[in-house]
């Protein structure tokens, strides 16, 4: 069960594992709780993707009846396992599951937190078992009860798209995207969330002006439907600090391989990321990279190796960080190789054959 947008990392996750475990002996059938461009997309890569319109959980006769209709499906299709993708897709899974007389798992990819009533509810319903992405996340599900079986596994990066040799030269990019073809070019690729932390980036770049005038900011993402204010806060704190002709929004992008190989240095500046597939796209492309020290990426990055980590909500030493990639480019440019080798740990097809792998495990009753 799936959403039908590509909205963030989730959705990405979702259409890897499809695409990259074709011929690992699986038939997917995916379950859309709504109509939007990835239900053609699914299709394109030989997957069955069923619509149903799920509308609201707190809709009580639309989930019931949503989750019979799922459970036809499992049915009808000879499915041997329901798998929730994210906490929405168990608390409809789950049920389904149980009518259809069928194991259920889910995959848990975000970073729970205890009081979480989504979380509560997903960890309540039956299942042999739950995969998060990361230490971190298993970590905060673990401490949700009923405790639930875990497997973990680390999403993957479609490292072939990511390798930078078939790329136009950063400086030919920046001139088709518009960018300023002068001075370090500092970006973040992210949805427009305040856990997100652009805001934070902002605040780092009025510090940085201070001893690098020249340097810009790309922001490539587009505004969150929960989140709409948040936009409008940033520009405003743009305006505020006088960094209108040193901050570009972009808005969201799907060539993002090509917006981030125009730029020096990638910022990942996340409050606890559950793991951070955006991480592993910089690494791919050889990028100097500043990730937030908590969460996922502390389980990907080596501080001072392949990265440099930064506490959420420090401008001050994301500026710091920053400054020391632009004062000392052949540190920057080693980082960047060393952060290559490390993002070749997270193949898209290996991420697939584990996931699969995991599904295989869990199925089995203890």
């Amino acid at each position: 069960m799936a959403l039908a947008e590509e909205r963030g990392g989730g959705e990405v996750m979702l259409r890897q594992l499809v695409e990259q475990g074709r011929g690992l002996g699986v038939q997917w059938v995916v379950v859309f709780l709504e109509d939007g461009p990835m239900v053609s997309a699914f299709r394109h890569l030989g997957a069955k993707a069923v619509v149903i319109e799920a509308g609201r959980l707190r809709q009580p006769h639309r989930m019931s009846v949503t989750v019979a209709r799922i459970a036809r499906v499992a049915q009808r299709e000879q499915a041997t396992l329901i798998l929730g993708w994210m906490m929405k897709g168990q608390v409809y899974g789950a049920p389904a599951a149980v009518l259809s007389r069928r194991p259920a798992v889910w995959y848990q990819i975000a970073i729970p937190q205890p009081r979480d009533w989504l979380a509560r509810l997903a960890t309540a319903l039956p299942a042999r078992g739950v995969i998060t992405l990361s230490r971190a996340g298993a970590s905060a599900q673990a401490a949700i009860r009923p405790a639930r079986r875990q497997l973990m596994v680390y999403p993957g990066v479609e490292l072939e798209r990511f390798a930078g040799a078939g790329l136009p030269a950063p400086a030919v990019l920046r001139a088709r995207f518009g960018l300023p073809p002068d001075g370090p070019l500092i970006g973040i690729v992210s949805r427009l969330q305040r856990w997100k932390g652009i805001h934070v980036l902002i605040d780092a770049m009025a510090l940085l002006r201070r001893t690098h005038p020249q340097a810009k900011c790309v922001v490539v993402g587009g505004t969150h439907e929960l989140e709409i204010a948040y936009a409008n806060e940033l520009r405003r704190q743009v305006a505020a600090l006088g960094l209108e002709s040193h901050v570009t929004f972009t808005g969201l992008k799907r060539n993002i391989h090509e917006w981030m190989h125009a730029m020096d240095v990638v910022v990942h500046a996340s409050d606890h990321e559950p793991f951070g597939i955006v991480v592993i796209e910089a690494m791919a492309l050889g990028k100097p990279l500043i990730a937030g020290s908590e969460g996922g990426p502390r389980e990907i990055v080596t501080d001072g190796v392949d990265g440099l980590l930064v506490a959420y909500g420090d401008a001050a030493g994301l500026a710091a960080a920053l400054r020391r990639y632009l004062a000392d480019p052949d540190f920057a440019t080693t980082i960047g190789l060393a952060a290559r080798r490390r993002a070749a740990d997270f193949s898209a097809r290996g991420y697939a054959e584990n996931v699969i792998k995991a599904l295989e495990e869990l199925r089995r009753p203890v």
